[in-house]
């Protein structure tokens, strides 16, 4: 594209391998992120998160943590930051600085006990749908500024009413089906989970595949079959 020369020079003037002091106090005071993953296989997500200011914590100058709240059950990010560690996080200040912060880094799951117990001045959300089911510590590989120029400026509005729905299930206080997916194909859509079998439809089909194993080892003449990774298992 002809710009070579000026991204080397933003690199050179703007991206850091850590948080800096005035980074730090502006994750301190943010809202809300999006958060980019990636599973094994490159297949990529974004999402959004929100909290209190500060729900982003500064542990130090390179490493941030935030907690997973109580969700929608499907855990995407953590289960693609469980394949593959690289997270981009996007802080956007729409209030007052209107500037956008930029961290990548590498992620690891951490439980809430252990936690507390590496950084005891974390305090305990009284909101039970703010609570921490577990942690996703960061840390920082590099961090830059978002330009100003197409950033709109908003402003907060009061909230009426009984204020965020923290850890709700009410279907139309979580936005209900607000994009009519469900009238498109009601229970059927393209990514309908597949049967979850209980434990005794699971092990009446695995007694039925060590059955047609034993047969075919037996039609060939050899040995009984005796098991599924077992040296001595015929092969064919």
């Amino acid at each position: 594209m002809g710009t070579t020369e000026r991204a080397d020079r933003f690199y050179a003037d703007q991206v850091l391998d850590r948080l800096n002091p005035l980074m730090r106090e502006f994750v301190a005071r943010q809202e809300m992120f999006f958060l980019a993953t990636a599973d094994r296989h490159g297949e990529c997500d974004n999402t959004f998160r929100a909290g209190p200011p500060g729900f982003l914590h500064v542990l130090d100058e390179r490493t941030l943590a935030y907690p997973e709240y109580r969700g929608n059950g499907v855990h995407a990010s953590l289960g693609n930051i469980e394949e593959n560690p690289h997270v981009g996080i996007l802080m956007v200040d729409f209030l007052r600085d209107r500037i956008g912060l930029h961290v990548n880094g590498s992620a690891r799951i951490v439980a809430d006990d252990e936690m507390r117990r590496a950084h005891s001045g974390l305090a305990v959300d009284p909101v039970p749908g703010r609570r921490a089911l577990v942690w996703v510590e960061v840390d920082v590989d590099e961090a830059y500024i978002h330009c100003a120029k197409h950033i709109p400026h908003l402003q907060k509005v009061p909230r009426h009413g009984a204020g965020r729905p923290w850890g709700t299930d009410d279907f139309k206080r979580k936005g209900g089906d607000f994009f009519e997916a469900a009238a498109e194909a009601p229970g059927r859509g393209p990514f309908l989970p597949p049967p979850r079998a209980d434990a005794a439809t699971w092990r009446a089909e695995a007694e039925k595949a060590l059955e047609r194993a034993e047969r075919r080892a037996g039609d060939a003449g050899a040995r009984r079959f005796s098991g599924w990774f077992s040296r001595r298992t015929p092969v064919g």
